[in-house]
């Protein structure tokens, strides 16, 4: 979760929603994916911390399939980023804070859990959950006080 912090940071630095995202192999223990959100930055909808290390990573493994890696990410997956941790078939997902107004892992939704889908993952959530809590906390309150939305 450190090194998902790491990247938060970066993203709040860049103006951007500080929420990092690694991927790791479980079987070497190497981050082959690590992003933070770039949504501003590349005027992309889709950049999201999540899907942006799920492409790194497929692309490091050379498989969409991720079958042996755990995704560590500073804030409870949205729908799309949850759905997108299904289908690669991610075994295992970490995450620091919960998102009540848009969590799609157990806030609002349990797409990673349910038995309908093709696949379900392991999940635990609220690891360091005050610090990343803390930096969108923190980010919103400058951008309110800087009259950005």
């Amino acid at each position: 979760m450190r090194e998902a912090i790491v990247e938060a940071r970066a993203a709040a630095i860049a103006g951007e929603v500080p929420i990092g995202c690694v991927i790791i192999h479980d079987l070497t223990r190497q981050i082959i994916g690590a992003a933070s959100n770039r949504r501003v930055r590349d005027s992309d909808p889709t950049a999201h911390a999540e899907i942006l290390a799920l492409r790194q990573a497929g692309r490091r493994q050379g498989d969409w399939r991720l079958e042996d890696c755990t995704l560590v990410v500073t804030l409870e997956p949205c729908p799309m980023c949850a759905g997108a941790i299904v289908n690669a078939r991610i075994p295992r997902l970490v995450f620091g804070c919960s998102d009540p107004k848009a969590g799609a892992v157990q806030s609002l939704y349990q797409l990673c859990s349910d038995p309908r889908l093709n696949h379900r993952v392991d999940i635990t959530g609220g690891v360091l959950a005050d610090e990343c809590a803390s930096l969108l906390k923190e980010f919103f309150a400058a951008q309110r006080a800087m009259g950005k939305k």
